[in-house]
């Protein structure tokens, strides 16, 4: 885990009120947050929780590397069907050093970006099934679906639409 990671895990005082979910068995997050509940998921499949389950549901660098658009927007649903308030962010494409693989600029054409990836020996980053690059646009077509208020913004380091990553706030 980098220093980045787990934010709300780190630093939210009642760990015991976070439920996190994963693809896998968790184990290292368990030992890591032993007062976190922890549930494994599967890919695009319902969340195992009911409706309204949640406050707040909240989703850091996942959603650029759920698939395409469909899965983008089943995720995002169903993190609104779970809870009343959903918060996501994500790298921005526009900041100029690509955030999975440290490669500056070239991130902004497709080809380019997956003649660098294979060039520096990082072509699973150039597969769409392991990493959509994300602008407000598409934050706004992905939330589009759930018809509940949507505001979109920047955070991370601040550079205006260069910033280092987007949120995406979801309310009722």
């Amino acid at each position: 885990m980098n220093a980045g990671a787990n934010f709300l895990e780190r630093c939210y005082p009642h760990p015991d009120k976070i439920t996190a979910c994963g693809l896998g068995e968790g184990t290292e997050f368990q030992i890591a947050f032993p007062a976190v509940g922890y549930v494994r998921i599967e890919p695009n499949v319902r969340l195992p929780f009911g409706d309204g389950s949640f406050d707040i549901a909240t989703s850091n660098a996942v959603l650029e590397h759920v698939g395409n658009a469909q899965n983008q927007s089943f995720f995002v649903s169903e993190l609104c069907r779970v809870a009343a308030r959903v918060f996501v962010s994500v790298p921005n494409r526009l900041f100029p050093i690509e955030h999975h693989t440290g490669l500056p600029m070239v991130h902004y054409a497709d080809g380019l970006f997956q003649i660098a990836c294979r060039l520096t020996g990082q072509s699973q980053w150039a597969r769409e099934a392991n990493l959509i690059l994300m602008t407000r646009g598409r934050l706004r077509r992905i939330a589009a679906p759930t018809g509940r208020s949507v505001q979109i913004g920047y955070t991370g380091l601040r550079l205006g639409p260069f910033s280092s990553n987007l949120y995406l706030a979801i309310r009722p």
